[in-house]
This record gives C-alpha cells, structure tokens and sequence, in this order.
C-alpha cells in the first residue's frame, strides 16, 4: 500500500490558497486560471478579459490506499462541501480553522469552503503504471520541469510521455495516423498557444463569431485509428481540450482537463468517430464539457464542397458517428453544457451513443442534452446513472453584449434544463444548409438530481418531418425522492411523439 504526490514545477501562475497535510505531510499545490462566472459572448475579435477570472489550486497523486487529509484555507470560511456527493465524504472543520477527512480510494473531486470560488482540486488516481521505453525512437519524452515545445506532430506508433513534474507547453496533432499513445502524470499547458489576430476588430452585440482570428485546439488528431490518451492534465485551453475528427477506436482514461477561461474552450469533442471510450475523468470547462458532434464547418464559404471533403476522405466514409461510452467522470461546467449530442450534427446518423454513471457537480446551462441543428438521425441514445448537483443559487449564463458589459444574477431560482432533446436550425452553426435531422429513442433513466430547483424537460421538434419521438424519462429522483411528473416544468411542443415520463 502507498501514495505518491507529484512534484510540481512552480510556474509564472503560481499562488498558495491552501495549506495541505496527506497523512501529516504538507504539499504544495499547482495553480490554475478558471472562469469566475458565467459570462460568455460569440468570438468579438479579441480574447476574454482576464477580470472575469480567478486562480484556483490543484493537486496531483496516485495512491493505493486511505489517505488523511488536513486542509487550512487562507481566507475564513463557516461551511465547505466536498463534491460528489457520490464520494459520501463528511468533512470535519475545526476551531482553528482546518479541515479534515479521509479518502478513502482514489478519485477526482473538490473541496469548496466558498461555494463555487476558489474551490480546491485534488486529482487522486490509481498507481500508475507504464512500460515506456524512454530511449525507443518512437518515444517523446518529457520530464521534470518546464519544456516550451509549440507543436508536436505524432506519427503513427509514436507515443508522447509526459512524466509526473513536467510542464509541456505544447499544441498536438496527428493526421492519418495509427496506434499513437500520449501518456504520463504531468502536464500539458497551452497557455502559450495564441490565437493569431487577422485584423482588428472589437464587435459589440454579436450574435455570430467574427472571423478575424485563428486559433489552434489542444490536441486535435484527424482520421486516426488506435488513440489514446492516458493519464495526463491539460491546462489553459485556447479553444477545445481534445477535439477528435473523423477517428476510429479513440480511448480517453483518467484525463484532468483544468484551467479553462478563454472563450471557446471545450472539454472533449468529437466529430464523426467510431468507437469512443472516455472513462474516469476530471474535467472543468468554461464551455461545454464532453460533445459528440458532427463535423463544424459552419464558417466555410461552400459548405457542401467542405462537407463532402471531410466525410469522404482517402477513399473512407466519415459520415456516421457510433459506438460511444462516457462513464465514471466528474464533470463541472462554468458555461454552456455538460454532456452532449451536437449542437453541430452534420452526419447522416449519430447512434449507441451511452453517457453512465458520471457526476455533475456544477452545472451553468442545460445537463444532459441532444440538440440536433443540422441533419443527423440521432436515435438509440441513453443518459443513466447521473448525480447531478445544483448550487443552491445557479449563476445563470449571460451573454456579454460589450466590453463594458458587467456580470450580475438576475435570477437567483434560475434553473437550466436537466434533460433536453432539440431539433431547429441555429442561425449560425446551420448555416449554408436546409437540411434537418430527427431525434429518436432516447433515454434518460436513473437521474439523482439534488438541489433545490424544480427539474426542467425540454423537448422539441422543428416539424413534421423533423420531430423528437419515443424519448422516455424514467427513474429521476430529486435529493433522494422520486419526482412526480407534476413535479417537473416541461416544454413539449406539437412536433414531438411518444413522450413518455414515467
């Protein structure tokens, strides 16, 4: 039996909320930048401002057994909770201010004197456990310290090792590639990674991004086979954490994903894949957490001519996207929404798609979603086993209209759709198309909601022949008491079949 915390290599970003004790041993904790509220606008020429954000602290370790922890916040505080609730942790607080409580296993969760700010991470995984070969020439291999590498191109059988105390700040790609590997305990950080400003331009009451900028995703392979993605943390997004497209057999385990503040940046999202695991992870995303999407090229001038480019690709069809499983992750979302079918579905089907027992922890817009704005038959979907958790005051998503635009609630029983099925056109994201999809055979089954919001369901078609049928809501129950159907606020309108809410 044992434990191990990472080292840490202290960068530019480094601050000391708390003080932690692991079995009597004080560590020092990492630092990350995350979103303060909920305050987003489409891309107005220029990045978010640095005032809408606040340094939070995490911690990484692998340990095979129970470990005590003693935490001592910086700043007074009455209460705290430590979130899941799943984890069935009961913190103790002391007369001098500290907290304690034992682990009992390994798991990703956070401890939060102050509500939502300032929380504390800890990311506590399994013992690791590689058979690298840092010397093989089909190995990148990062360690101890900091390593400004801009670009890394995996080619096929290549595996990148980012070992515990590294910090790599990097962008990755991989184009028709296979059996590629990134892997390791330490960190890849794409702070550095800028977006590249064409033209000047600062848009007030946008509705659409504008299109002055390019900006480059964390780890983006493309029409790959055999991926996988083991171990590490990124931080600091620019835009989506990891963002698959058009790959087959993609395997996504214990990943942490922190750090998210600039616009845009998404956890997981995958376009037109095949056989997608994505098992026990952390992520905390300014935008939406985990999407399964069609291909997004909803700023291109012929779109059909860019459609057909991507789903037809070196003589293969990329224009299914199947065979998905998301389970055992921790998700907090500070914009947008937490598991996802879309918004972008230019596919010809999305299917066996299954979301299970993951925690929701914060969440800001709707939970458990299928919104179809293109054309995809989105069909055999099931959201199961969920704990989602509500603030008892949900900062609601605002749209920034200017730069001197300021955040405030403006409501504080605001409450986002807990389950949503949706087709229509998006002005935006279905433009340059007429096409339309349908949402059919979907599930949402064993949901534990806590909170104090009345659960909303969201269901709707676009018409006749675009319509959500057979979606069945089963089994939802709300701080551990079944919910009545009179007890949800439900919007259902005329282009829907088969609704079923038992």
């Amino acid at each position: 039996m044992s434990h191990k915390v990472y080292p840490i290599t202290k960068t530019d970003l480094f601050t000391e909320n708390y003080k932690i004790k692991i079995n009597g041993k004080e560590y020092l904790p990492d630092t990350a930048r995350v979103s303060a509220y909920p305050f987003n606008r489409r891309w107005p020429g220029h990045q978010r401002s640095i005032d809408q954000t606040e340094l939070v602290n995490f911690l990484n370790l692998e340990t095979d057994e129970a470990l005590s922890f003693e935490i001592t916040p910086k700043i007074p505080f009455d209460k705290v909770e430590i979130r899941p609730k799943s984890l069935g942790i009961k913190p103790e607080i002391t007369a001098d201010g500290r907290i304690l409580f034992t682990l009992p296993k390994a798991a990703y969760f956070t401890v939060e004197p102050y509500g939502r700010q300032n929380a504390l991470h800890i990311f506590a995984d399994t013992l690791a456990v590689y058979d690298i070969d840092k010397n093989s020439p089909d190995v990148i291999y990062f360690g101890k310290g900091e390593h400004d590498v801009g670009m890394i191109e995996l080619k096929s059988n290549q595996t990148l090792f980012i070992d515990e105390g590294a910090v790599v700040y990097a962008c990755i790609r991989a184009y028709d590639a296979e059996n590629i590997k990134i892997l390791g305990r330490g960190i890849l950080d794409n702070s550095r990674n800028k977006e590249k400003i064409l033209f000047e331009v600062n848009a007030e009451n946008n509705s659409s991004a504008v299109n002055n900028a390019k900006r480059l995703h964390t780890i983006q392979p493309e029409y790959c086979t055999n991926v996988t993605i083991e171990g590490i943390t990124i931080r600091d997004s620019l835009v989506y954490n990891i963002k698959p497209v058009g790959c087959t057999n993609i395997d996504i385990r214990n990943v942490k994903i922190i750090g998210n503040w600039r616009y845009n940046s998404d956890g997981i999202d995958m376009h037109n894949c095949i056989g997608v695991y994505i098992g026990n992870c952390f992520l905390r995303t300014y935008d939406d957490c985990i999407c399964v999407k069609g291909f997004d090229l909803f700023f291109e001038a012929d779109i059909e001519k860019a459609i057909r480019e991507a789903m037809y690709h070196g003589g293969k069809a990329y224009d299914v996207f199947r065979d998905v499983v998301v389970e055992n992750c921790v998700l907090w979302n500070d914009w947008g929404k937490s598991l996802e079918i879309g918004a972008e579905t230019k596919a010809e089907e999305i299917y066996n798609i299954e979301f299970r027992n993951c925690d929701i922890i914060h969440v800001t817009g709707p939970v458990l979603d299928c919104y179809n704005v293109d054309w995809a038959d989105c069909h055999d979907i099931t959201y199961h086993d969920i704990n989602v958790e509500y603030d008892d005051i949900i900062p609601c998503s605002v749209i920034q209209t200017s730069d001197s635009h300021k955040y405030e609630i403006t409501d504080p029983d605001y409450s986002p759709a807990l389950c949503s099925a949706v087709v229509q056109h998006h002005f935006e994201y279905s433009k340059g198309s007429t096409r339309l999809g349908k949402n059919r055979r979907i599930t949402f089954e064993n949901i534990n909601l806590y909170g104090r919001q009345t659960p909303k369901l969201i269901f709707k078609g676009s018409d006749e022949e675009h319509k959500c049928s057979d979606i069945t809501v089963k089994n939802i129950f709300q701080n551990g008491k079944k919910i009545e159907i009179t007890d949800f606020y439900t919007e259902i309108n005329e282009f829907t079949e088969n609704i079923v809410i038992e």
